[in-house]
């Protein structure tokens, strides 16, 4: 729903032609989803084309090979087995097609779980990342599809690097990214600190952190801001730029190690300068002054945040009611062009006719296959 749509949708942001195949006769079923998943198929399928097809169906699965024969990359994100069932396998395929890129996307890598069904929150509660996240004793999910969004990222970095070593050899592959390889890439900074220390991490509500400040604060208005000063410099930087010249010459204080230790007495003088000020005012001096700060917004915020409405920081799509909305477009820029765009959201089957006639299909055959069922648009 969301890892195999992002490996595409990255390559089709930068120009690649990503045909989307739907199953008949209702398509993605991100199309339907409601609460957390309503913003599925908005966010993760802009700039591809739609079939709309029965693989199950002799005709339908012809066209598909026909589609795959004229591919640089195929791009699955099923069960284990599922693509196999279907006849579309990576070693059929291969054996067929030896320059495709095959793409598999799964829930784990080769090796003892590689047949388990996994989702996001599967791979984030067995590794680690949700211990690490949550409180003590209270594992939590991360607030967005990191695993799935991430896995498709490297899925993409795959497909190119595999497109490069076809330019050499002249030979297709199979390449596979997986959720749990990838969680634990992400908590793999927590096993090298356990590694380092010899003592497990504290989740991330608990943990001692490397530098003295680097907090949420309350300000005057009610807001609250995150501030971080991580270095002597920006400790030098904030005393003076509150006119607290005995915290900077107080000698247990005069490096970053020592303000760690002295956290219990520190933080709550810091919290008290901050307090004192609207979220405005502080974020104005962290600015002028260069401390790393962030209000704390919600994704709504994000609509009107003055650097993602920069050109091309925001992309418009057309939902399927016909409204349009501005989304976060891909966070790259290559010679200072951004990525948009191109021909929005598909609408289901919206490509069939077309895609079925540059297969090679005649108008007899499409014909006879939307009327049996087997394509739709």
């Amino acid at each position: 729903m969301v890892m195999g749509p992002t490996c595409g949708l990255i390559l089709a942001d930068l120009g690649a032609d990503v045909v989307k195949i739907e199953p008949m006769p209702d398509g993605d079923k991100t199309r339907r989803l409601v609460g957390a998943g309503a913003g599925f198929f908005a966010t993760f399928n802009r700039n591809k084309r739609s079939v709309a097809v029965d693989l199950k169906s002799p005709r339908g699965a012809r066209l598909v090979r026909k589609l795959i024969a004229r591919a640089d990359a195929v791009i699955e994100n099923f069960r284990p087995d599922a693509m196999e069932r279907l006849g579309f396998g990576h070693e059929a395929l291969l054996a067929e097609f030896p320059r495709l890129i095959y793409c598999a996307l799964k829930g784990f890598l080769s090796g003892p779980y590689e047949n388990r069904v996994a989702l996001d929150e599967v791979v984030q509660m067995m590794g680690g990342l949700a211990y690490m996240t949550g409180p003590p004793g209270r594992p939590l999910r991360a607030g967005a599809s990191v695993n799935d969004i991430m896995g498709g990222m490297f899925g993409a970095i795959a497909i190119l690097a595999a497109l490069q070593e076809r330019q050499r050899t002249g030979k297709g592959q199979l390449v596979t990214s997986a959720l749990f390889e990838n969680n634990a890439f992400l908590v793999a900074q927590h096993m090298a600190q356990q590694a380092v220390t010899g003592k497990p991490p504290e989740p991330m509500p608990n943990r001692l952190p490397a530098w003295a400040i680097y907090d949420i604060f309350d300000t005057s208005d009610g807001g609250q801001l995150f501030v971080g000063v991580v270095t002597d410099t920006q400790w030098k930087l904030f005393c003076e730029a509150f006119h607290r010249a005995d915290l900077y010459a107080d000698a247990t204080l005069d490096t970053n190690p020592k303000r760690v230790t002295a956290r219990p007495r520190l933080l709550p003088v810091v919290a008290e300068i901050i307090r004192r000020h609207t979220r405005a005012e502080m974020m104005a001096l962290c600015e002028r002054i260069g401390l790393p700060f962030a209000p704390i917004t919600r994704p709504g915020d994000l609509f009107d945040d003055p650097q993602l409405n920069q050109p091309g920081g925001m992309t418009e799509v057309e939902l399927d009611d016909g409204r349009r909305v501005r989304l976060p477009g891909m966070p790259v820029e290559m010679a200072g062009r951004r990525f948009g765009s191109r021909i929005g959201l598909p609408k289901l089957g919206a490509d069939s006719r077309a895609l079925a006639q540059e297969a090679g299909l005649g108008a007899a055959e499409i014909a006879a296959m939307l009327k049996e069922g087997s394509l739709g648009e």
